[in-house]
């Protein structure tokens, strides 16, 4: 069981909650028929978090990926064209959910906390700002 965290592009996710549901669903269905541990797959916004975000959490696998397993900070990624989602030791929750959004709102990418009871999802406003929409 892992702690289970999601940015993703805004511009690609609805924002109702129930279709939202359904798109989310769709992106971890894994079809995208390509490898999901190579950030060169998404855009310029998810790769430049996900470059940010490994310098914290390291890469089980792919191009990035540390040798060090032993370190519970080495981090579970799976790479979409429009999401990525990140598997967390549970030791590692707090910071990792608090590193997390801070750098999705640096790099003004969505950010779902799929562990959270309620699943809140975090979007970039019009206004320059970030907001919890559709719950």
């Amino acid at each position: 069981m892992s702690y289970d965290l999601m940015v993703f592009d805004p511009a690609a996710a609805p924002q109702d909650r129930s279709a939202f549901k359904k798109w989310y669903e769709k992106q971890t269905d894994w079809g995208e028929g390509h490898a999901y541990d190579d950030p060169s797959v998404c855009s310029d916004r998810l790769r430049a978090w996900f470059l940010d975000m490994i310098t914290l959490f390291p890469p089980m696998n792919g191009p990035h990926a540390t040798e060090d397993f032993d370190d519970p900070k080495v981090t579970d990624y799976s790479v979409g064209s429009n999401a990525i989602y990140a598997a967390f030791a549970w030791s590692e929750a707090s910071s990792a959910r608090a590193t997390m959004l801070e750098l999705a709102q640096k790099h003004r990418v969505g950010f779902f906390d799929v562990s959270s009871k309620d699943s809140g999802i975090w979007q970039p406003t019009r206004a320059g700002g970030y907001a919890r929409v559709a719950w």
